[in-house]
């Protein structure tokens, strides 16, 4: 036992060697977190910002002049004309020099004139004007008027920041590429070289072989979940308002699944090259268009949303923005835990069935 266990621990040395000695897997390792990060973080925001605004009103009353202040006082909203009439507005907008009009009217109250080619955009604009001008709209004619003058309150992120939605998806993203690709990759990389034969013919039982491959892995995985946790913390400003070890405890779970994926993808695959490729089909496609990283499983035709039901990455995403946004507890995220915890269970078996059959021949 003592020297099964010797064994193994030179094996796992032995990989953390091989990983650390490749310089370039280390820089995508931890390099690709902290960019994704940034990109997520700061450039591909859909936060708004500096929406070009035009008022339309024939007379600017004291409490007209009150909701555009409103408007103008914000950091999402720039008044960039006055104009007489909706047709001068609209105008503007088709000349691609204004995002969205108010138009103020003594029958109808107020309206908002929008473009709507980016539909997805043109909602979150008018969302926003509602809710900074619902005060205002209150004064106005709030029976006719369009925009309704209840004060609306947002729970979790009420400076509706899209880092809040971006963090939790970019965790669920990277420790399963890195986790399940990396893995399959290594196992992989040793059939091809014909040195996974001398590694199996060796004292220490072909499962540990397998497990000793996995174990540095789970330790980079580790280092890469805190390493986002800091920067969603000190760069993006973005609270952890859960438990830590909750948290911790299901990225566990999530981690011990991705290197489930990957060891049975490894399986699969004869080349390096087509465990790449599958890791891309099996993930990377998936997890952006199916998890709720960037559109709403909810919104999705019915054959797409029985396909995202079988994407991991779904459940971790929605247990993290549970536990971190949210701040729930435990038993909140009980259907997406168990629900990793079946996946896990059937791909490390389903895996470690075909390594064994694998090895009978």
């Amino acid at each position: 036992m003592v020297n099964e266990m010797k064994q193994f621990i030179a094996f796992v040395i032995k990989e953390t060697k091989h990983i650390l000695r490749d310089k370039r897997t280390m820089l995508i390792l931890f390099g690709m977190p902290v960019v994704m990060m940034l990109l997520f973080g700061f450039a591909i925001s859909t936060d708004v910002k500096n929406v070009r605004t035009v008022v339309v009103t024939s007379e600017m009353s004291p409490r007209t002049q009150q909701a555009v202040e409103r408007l103008a006082q914000s950091e999402y909203f720039i008044i960039v004309q006055t104009v007489k009439t909706p047709r001068e507005a609209e105008r503007l907008i088709r000349g691609q020099k204004a995002d969205i009009a108010l138009v103020f009217t003594q029958n109808r109250g107020m309206q908002i004139m929008v473009d709507g080619s980016d539909p997805n955009m043109a909602q979150q604009w008018t969302n926003y004007a509602r809710q900074i001008l619902s005060p205002a709209t209150s004064q106005l004619s709030p029976v006719n008027s369009h925009l309704s003058p209840v004060n609306t309150r947002l729970l979790y992120n009420p400076q509706m920041r899209s880092a809040y939605n971006f963090v939790p998806a970019i965790m669920g993203m990277l420790m399963m590429l890195i986790c399940a690709m990396m893995t399959s990759i290594s196992i992989v990389r040793e059939k091809e070289k014909g040195t996974m034969e001398v590694l199996l013919v060796s004292p220490v039982r072909p499962l540990m072989v397998i497990v000793a491959k996995a174990v540095p892995y789970l330790v980079l995985a580790f280092g890469i979940l805190v390493t986002i946790l800091l920067m969603s913390r000190y760069v993006l400003d973005v609270p952890i308002a859960g438990s830590l070890f909750w948290i911790l405890a299901v990225s566990t779970l999530y981690i011990l699944l991705a290197l489930s994926l990957g060891l049975l993808i490894s399986n699969v695959a004869q080349t390096q090259l087509v465990a790449l490729l599958m890791s891309a089909m099996v993930l990377l496609m998936p997890v952006v268009m199916l998890s709720g990283m960037l559109f709403p499983v909810e919104s999705m035709p019915q054959v797409l949303q029985w396909l995202a039901a079988l994407v991991p990455p779904r459940y971790y995403i929605e247990a993290m923005r549970k536990l971190m946004i949210m701040g729930v507890g435990i038993d909140a995220v009980a259907r997406e835990v168990a629900v990793m915890a079946g996946m896990t269970v059937v791909l490390l078996a389903i895996a470690l069935k075909k390594f064994n059959v694998r090895l009978e021949q």
